[in-house]
Parts: structure tokens; sequence; C-alpha cells
């Protein structure tokens, strides 16, 4: 006997029907589902940077003039310092800014100069110290003291837009200082202390705490932060490529066919 729909009621046997019926779509529209795909392209993750370790590694074994032509290329500026600034012996570091200005000011304050101590003892390793003394190419900004807290705390070296003294002590436990000049005197009550890790300009040259500073026997360049994975990398292919040409040149007696092959001056 059939059972049908009657005046919109279902009959005893619907109930079970349309559950067949649910279930049915149900599986129908399960069968149906696909594994959501991403069609957006995706970005692989960036490779990490160098280590600090290993980026500082990097600039004590690239040639100054590499990096300052790499400098100039990427960015456009002149990161050099002039040719004022010269070392007290011959040389080689790289290392992160800490920076120091002293301002001219005539004192009789025993703690006008405490800051620049402060930072010193606050400095971590592989830190260059850069101090710029105020019109001070004749006052020593530092000596043989702060050189040897210096180098017990193992900076890499100091670069002093002002004049440096006690040279033969620095000699002595070769710790490296470049300078404007050498100079016996003093800025104990000339000088002021003005601030420590600020932006300053260290022989025309603008420096910020964390900068890398990079100093051989052709002077000190100054490599911001920002870019300085960029410049090691290009600085060291520059480097590769002009230290290939020597023989070049030395078989074909020729720079004009070296720097066509190489593309590097």
């Amino acid at each position: 006997m059939h059972r049908m729909f009657r005046f919109g009621k279902i009959l005893p046997s619907a109930p079970r029907a349309m559950l067949i019926f649910l279930g049915a779509a149900a599986v129908a529209g399960l069968l149906t589902l696909r594994p959501t795909r991403v069609t957006a392209k995706q970005e692989a993750p960036a490779p990490p940077g160098p280590s600090d370790a290993a980026l500082l590694d990097g600039f004590r074994h690239v040639e100054v003039a590499s990096v300052s032509d790499a400098l100039e290329r990427l960015t456009g500026q002149k990161m050099y310092m002039t040719h004022r600034m010269r070392p007290i012996f011959p040389t080689r570091f790289a290392g992160r800014a800490i920076t120091v200005l002293l301002k001219k000011e005539t004192n009789h304050d025993p703690g006008a100069l405490n800051g620049m101590l402060q930072a010193i003892d606050s400095g971590a390793p592989n830190s260059v110290y850069v101090m710029v003394v105020e019109d001070g190419a004749d006052i020593a900004g530092m000596g043989g003291l702060m050189g040897t807290a210096m180098s017990a705390r193992n900076f890499s070296g100091a670069v002093i837009d002002g004049g440096v003294r006690d040279t033969a002590y620095l000699q002595k436990i070769a710790f490296p200082v470049y300078a404007l000049g050498v100079v016996p005197s003093t800025s104990v009550g000339h000088y002021r202390f003005a601030g420590a890790n600020l932006p300053v300009t260290c022989d025309g040259v603008a420096v910020n705490p964390g900068d890398i500073v990079a100093a051989d026997s052709d002077g000190v360049v100054v490599v911001p932060a920002r870019v300085a994975a960029e410049v090691l990398k290009l600085a060291a292919d520059m480097d590769f490529s002009e230290h290939s040409m020597y023989a070049h040149i030395e078989r074909l007696k020729s720079i004009e066919e070296a720097v066509k092959k190489f593309g590097r001056l």
C-alpha cells in the first residue's frame, strides 16, 4: 500500500525517507569538497643575514677602499674620512660605533668629563670609540689610560676627531687609534662631556651609534648599519675582482686589457 503526502502532513514512513534523503545529500556534498589550494604566490622566507660576529669579521678582511667604493655605488654617499685621520701605527680593524661628543668649555668641574669615561665602561666588545672634540685638532681626546680601559674591554679601536697622546704606551699595548694628530695637551678643564651614543659628525662623516667603522692603512670608512650586509657583499666582490687583476696585468703588461676584462679600477 502506497504512503503519500496528505494535506501537507507526512505519513508515518516519511521521516525515514527524509533522513535517507538528507543523508545522501550530505554525502554528496562531502564528495564534492576539494582541498583548498593556495593560488597566491607564497614568498619563501628571506634567508637569515650574517651574524654580527660574521659581519664584523667580513669587514676586517676586505679593503677599506673597496668598502668606500661599494658604499658610494649603493648609496651615492662618500662615507670615508679625510687624509687627516691617520693611525698611530699600521693597523686594521672593524667594529660597532660608540659615539662621544665633547664641547669646548673652560671649567673647574672635576666631573665635566665623567660621561666619556662611563661610555667606555659600558661599551661592549668589538666597539669602536668614536669621539668628536669640538674644534679640537690640538686637544688630546684620549691617551694611555682611556686606551688601556678600551683594550681591557676588547674594543676594536678608537677614532678621534681631535688629537691623541701617550702614543708610545698605546703602541706598547697595541691598541689602535686614528686621530687628527699627536699632541701633548689635555681636555681637562677645557671641555665638557655633551653626550654619548648620539649622532655625530666625525671628520666630516655622519656616524650613528651601531654603525660599522672599518679602518686600515688607507683610512677610515663608516658603514650605516642598515646597509652593512649589502655593502660587505659588494666590497668582497670588488676585492676579488681587483686581486684577480694583478696577475692579469703582469701577464699581459696592460692595465687597459685588465680593466676591460674585470670592469674594476
